[in-house]
């Protein structure tokens, strides 16, 4: 059944995408204020809490849900429930376009428009970048979406799903992702800010929840591109100190297809004497920036191209897995 949940809910994303503002997303950013606004009091077990509220009730909703239709219904509709869970949290037409719309402004020369489009995509200043480097923001940041809108949850929904556990490992992915991101973001409000306890709860949370997927999407990136170049650049960063989940996937991916991928963001929490609640500051740490070709608009074709095959590549394999299951 996940192999069908997979594939029903990647044709029917490519077909009818969710648009941004959509009422699912919307009512998800009322729950996770809801949750923040009423258990959030800026202690260590308090963060604790709002994230169990904001990220395993939905989880455990569709759990629910899964498990009445597949035990009182019949299959049909739990599998319908699958699919209907992963459209709103697997798919490339979330992001695509972001995508699409830079490497075409890209090919027709208009790089200040493209530096617009990368600024309103990331919330960051473009204005001054050249195009070696827009072009390597787009790599990175589009290989990172394609992470955590595909493969991570492609990753989490067939492990829960193998444990009978239908399609809450993509909801507990996806809203990992997000909290973390979402309070973050809040952090920066006026308007009821996020407490420092409940955004360092939450960005430990997504690091043990990524930190498989992580591997996953590497390895992936590893045997459709080129093999050793991306283990080599992969073992490289992942042995120096204070290594990501996403410099994993940028190192694998910059060996994979021999582009030089340039720095990475790193948390670093603060901690004295073990203070859970202390806080978190941002690093930036050198990826490889002397290995692998200087990003070129060619690179762009080569990256679909990774992540389609690696996408085409899972698939196969749990449509094996799936058929030995039922020769079995």
């Amino acid at each position: 059944m996940s192999f069908i949940s997979l594939l029903l809910a990647l044709l029917l994303e490519q077909a009818r995408p969710l648009g941004k503002g959509n009422p699912i997303h919307g009512v998800i950013r009322i729950w996770v204020r809801w949750a923040s606004r009423s258990f959030d009091a800026g202690k260590s077990h308090h963060a604790g809490l709002a994230w169990s509220f904001a990220v395993l009730g939905p989880s455990l909703a569709s759990l629910g849900i899964y498990w009445v239709l597949l035990s009182f219904v019949g299959w049909p509709l739990a599998v319908l429930w699958s699919v209907l869970v992963l459209y709103t949290t697997l798919g490339f037409r979330q992001f695509s376009f972001h995508f699409t719309e830079i490497r075409d402004a890209l090919a027709d020369g208009e790089e200040d428009r493209a530096r617009l489009l990368l600024a309103q995509w990331q919330q960051i200043d473009a204005s001054e970048l050249p195009r070696r480097e827009i072009l390597r923001h787009v790599i990175e940041h589009s290989v990172l979406a394609a992470h955590r809108h595909v493969f991570g949850v492609l990753a989490w929904f067939s492990v829960l799903a193998a444990l009978g556990l239908g399609p809450s490992g993509a909801v507990v992915y996806r809203l990992g992702e997000f909290v973390a991101r979402y309070w973050q973001h809040k952090s920066t409000k006026h308007h009821q800010p996020a407490s420092q306890a409940l955004q360092n709860a939450a960005l430990q949370a997504w690091f043990v929840i990524d930190w498989l997927p992580a591997r996953i999407t590497a390895i992936s990136f590893a045997v459709v591109g080129s093999f050793e170049e991306a283990i080599d650049a992969w073992r490289s960063y992942a042995i120096s100190p204070g290594a990501t989940n996403d410099g994993v996937v940028l190192a694998a991916t910059s060996g994979a297809v021999n582009v030089r991928l340039g720095r990475v963001e790193t948390q670093v929490f603060d901690t004295e004497d073990g203070d859970p609640e202390s806080s978190a500051r941002v690093v930036e740490r050198s990826l490889n920036p002397e290995k692998g070709q200087v990003p070129e608009l060619g690179h762009l074709a080569v990256i679909v191209g990774l992540v389609w095959r690696s996408v085409v590549m899972w698939m196969v394999l749990l449509a094996l897995l799936t058929l030995a299951r039922l020769l079995g």
